[in-house]
């Protein structure tokens, strides 16, 4: 019997494509809900930047709130954008920034809601919240973390990323709690806030109940190398990152529209926010060059 020899070649595919593993779960519903985070921010801080008169409250939070509008605008949205197309191509690296994205955005929105008193943005201030938590929790479900764990190169330095996590967050909070102890039992803790039209902070809010919290959970097990700690230690170095030069714009923007508030916006804190932001986004880049490497 004639034995009959057949050869089917199948089409090359690259090396790239045939190595990276996607990280996401073959679902639609992170893009979705943070295509329409990205499109609900853009409205907030572009009408908040542009149309100045919708604003209500003393000038220094409005100064305050344009300031932000603006990183929102410049950085916030166009990472989060470029991340979420990063990620549909199977980056670890997209990823990375897309969390940090819509924690920027998340924070942003708590701010714009209840640290910004009512107007006519109020609405697309609630979905800019609203679509940051649900984009937050959506994309956390939908990571793949085994997936992004063959991205995550063997030499990263993940003590030396996690020490910097923990110190940042550590020192958010005594910023707040050196400011706050001294006057939260007097008869008037309310004076911490005079001028600012703010019945309490959001920022000291979330901070010591949330963001501190969760950054030294974090960074722990970024230490003990864990995946999810690599993740979301690098998520939180990004968003901090885009945090302080937030800060440095807010508070020149406060400081151009009211003078007589130093407690509430300085141009003394633009520089030091600006080379903290720098030191971390440093960081950023570090984490990010030891993730999708080949070698």
């Amino acid at each position: 019997m004639r034995h009959i020899e057949i050869q089917v070649e199948f089409p090359a595919v690259p090396r790239e494509h045939a190595t990276r593993p996607l990280v996401l779960a073959p679902t639609r519903w992170p893009y979705v809900l943070s295509g329409c985070l990205a499109v609900a921010a853009a409205v907030s801080a572009g009408f908040s930047l542009w149309a100045p008169s919708v604003l209500t409250g003393p000038e220094v939070t409005q100064g305050n709130l344009r300031g932000t509008a603006l990183v929102v605008l410049a950085l916030g949205v166009p990472a989060l954008l470029v991340a979420m197309a990063a990620s549909s191509r199977g980056s670890a690296r997209g990823l990375v920034v897309w969390l940090g994205a819509i924690a920027y955005l998340l924070y942003q929105g708590v701010l714009f809601c209840f640290g910004t008193p009512m107007n006519n943005l109020f609405l697309a201030y609630v979905a800019m919240l609203g679509l940051g938590l649900w984009s937050l929790l959506v994309l956390l479900r939908a990571v793949e973390v085994h997936r992004f764990t063959a991205r995550v190169h063997g030499r990263m330095p993940t003590q030396q990323l996690a020490a910097v996590t923990a110190l940042f967050a550590v020192l958010n909070g005594l910023a707040w709690l050196v400011r706050i102890l001294p006057v939260v039992f007097t008869p008037h803790p309310g004076s911490l806030l005079e001028g600012s039209g703010m019945l309490t902070s959001p920022v000291w809010v979330q901070d010591l109940a949330f963001w501190v919290p969760a950054a030294l959970v974090a960074a722990w097990w970024f230490w003990n190398h864990r995946p999810w700690g690599v993740l979301l230690g690098g998520g939180l170095l990004t968003f901090y990152a885009v945090e302080c030069l937030s800060i440095a714009s807010d508070q020149w923007f406060g400081a151009q529209a009211d003078t007589s508030q130093p407690d509430l916006a300085s141009t003394a804190l633009v520089g030091p926010f600006l080379a903290l932001g720098a030191a971390l986004g440093a960081a950023v880049v570090w984490h990010l060059r030891h993730l999708d490497r080949a070698d």
